[in-house]
């Protein structure tokens, strides 16, 4: 997607100058929407957190990964040298709460899970990231740079514990707009920690029996949740990068966190942008594990197809809040079927021999001049703070006039459609490809739709051809209230009926 318009320095000044975009990004740190200037020239380091390994994923991991997935193929068709690292956390107290209760250890807890979550990413098509690093093999680098905390005077030892010392970071807070004062609210220490003061949190826990641990310098431990990301993201990334994202519930205390050790460790600004993508909700409640209403991936992909799903968490913008429901996955299945089936209409006309040279309507010519400048109109909406919803409307716009495009080719035939629909196609095709929609055979996808609906309906195929015979007999009969009464029922399972000059077919309702 090479036309995304991305503005270059002139290569003849002699002044190191950095590729430059017209791309805003909201950044939480700042509270606004900023623009964009990558750190080094032409490249782009992004670090996102990624899951805890004890349990599936949910529909919310779902959400952070396809959002960052876009943003990643975005930046790169636009061509910067991205950088993506996304981590495991493979050692923690869920993890190793869950391994107690399974009766395994915490690497086979941990190795099941990321394979599951490749599993669930491979079947959205969310690309491997280009680093995928875990906690306990990073442990080196996690004590170098909880050592140099300890010597710069914001960490202290105590019992075996490492713990930092949030007072003497002045600007902690400065991600989450809390002050000290109302942390201290609702601070605590808790049975068995050490620390001199409620608002510090743990870098490094002293070995428990039975519980994983490494070697350190405090004795033998495991790292604390937070320091990981530090540790981990200033190793592949350096100890300034551009963008680090995840999900709002980790703005605070993860990330605020973060930022706290890395830029005491270092004195240097830690990361330039914050991108927190919102919320999944079930009936406006956050979707979380721990509420207990959470919908697996793998559960979603039972019923539907992995696009559908990818469309639905890029149907608003990433920072607003997305309420899961089935008429939401409804109406995802639906729009993605009027793209497939008017990509397959145009692939049957590009195929077809039409030897009339009939010049094109007006209102053909316009439609297609709208579909020839979709990279265009994608690129402004992306460029505008990654809006994929403002991106996606674009998208379908230009769907529609494709059946327009379609419509003008049934009625007046001329071998001019043939180039035009398929110049049309590409472009419609290169811009889905950025999102992970329209990937699939029109033809496999609609008749995978066909089976499903079939399927939800209860019915056999023989089932459905006797009612749809019943049918046929009733109107030859002129026995209208019954026809109806077939159409309607079947319509009100997923089956939708269109009589033609050939005979009736049947189709999912998409």
């Amino acid at each position: 997607m090479a036309a995304f318009c991305v503005k270059r320095p002139n290569r003849e000044k002699k002044t190191k100058e950095r590729i430059t975009m017209n791309l805003k990004i909201y950044n939480t740190l700042t509270g606004k929407k900023e623009t964009f200037e990558p750190l080094r020239h032409g490249k782009i380091g992004i670090y996102v957190c990624g899951i805890t390994a004890y349990d599936r994923c949910h529909i919310g991991h779902a959400r952070s990964a396809v959002v960052f997935d876009v943003i990643v193929r975005y930046l790169r068709a636009a061509g910067f040298n991205v950088t993506f690292v996304r981590n495991f956390t493979d050692i923690d107290d869920k993890i190793i709460n869950r391994a107690r209760e399974e009766g395994i250890s915490t690497e086979e807890l941990a190795e099941r899970e990321i394979a599951h979550f490749y599993e669930d990413m491979d079947a959205l098509r969310v690309r491997r990231a280009d680093v995928e690093p875990r906690a306990t093999g990073h442990i080196p680098e996690i004590t170098s740079l909880i050592q140099r905390l300890v010597d710069r005077g914001f960490a202290y030892e105590s019992g075996g514990d490492v713990y930092f010392s949030v007072r003497r970071f002045p600007d902690y807070g400065k991600l989450s707009g809390r002050n000290l004062e109302q942390l201290m609210a609702g601070a605590r220490i808790m049975p068995g920690e050490k620390k001199a003061d409620p608002l510090d949190f743990a870098l490094w826990k002293a070995a428990k029996p039975g519980e994983p641990s490494w070697e350190s310098p405090w004795g033998k431990g495991r790292p604390g949740w937070h320091i990981e990301c530090s540790a981990m993201s200033m190793k592949y990334l350096g100890e300034t990068f551009d963008i680090h994202g995840g999900g709002l519930d980790l703005a605070f205390p993860h990330h605020e966190n973060e930022i706290a050790q890395s830029e005491a460790a270092t004195g240097k600004q830690f990361v330039r942008y914050w991108v927190h993508n919102g919320f999944v909700t079930i009936k406006g409640e956050k979707m979380s594990k721990s509420l207990g209403n959470f919908i697996t991936i793998r559960d979603i992909l039972e019923g539907f197809h992995p696009e559908v799903l990818r469309l639905f968490l890029l149907s608003k913008h990433y920072r607003s809040p997305l309420d899961y429901s089935a008429d939401s996955i409804r109406e995802a299945t639906s729009a993605l079927g009027r793209c497939y089936n008017a990509l397959r209409e145009a692939a049957q006309i590009i195929s077809s021999s039409f030897k009339k040279q009939r010049p094109l309507p007006t209102h053909v010519k316009e439609s297609a001049a709208f579909i020839l400048s979709l990279k265009a109109k994608v690129a402004s909406a992306m460029s505008d703070d990654f809006n994929t919803a403002q991106a996606l409307g674009y998208l379908f716009d230009s769907v529609r006039c494709l059946n327009r495009i379609i419509e003008g080719a049934r009625k007046r035939p001329s071998c001019l459609y043939g180039d035009l629909l398929r110049e049309c196609c590409g472009v419609i095709s290169e811009v889905s490809a950025m999102f992970g929609i329209l990937q699939e055979d029109p033809d496999r996808y609609i008749e995978a739709c066909n089976i499903a609906a079939l399927h939800a309906s209860g019915l056999t195929l023989e089932e459905l051809d006797s009612l749809i015979e019943e049918r046929n007999m009733a109107r030859r009969e002129r026995n209208w209230a019954r026809a109806d009464e077939i159409r309607d029922g079947l319509s009100q399972k997923g089956i939708i009926l269109k009589d033609t000059p050939s005979g009736t077919e049947w189709s999912a309702d998409l």
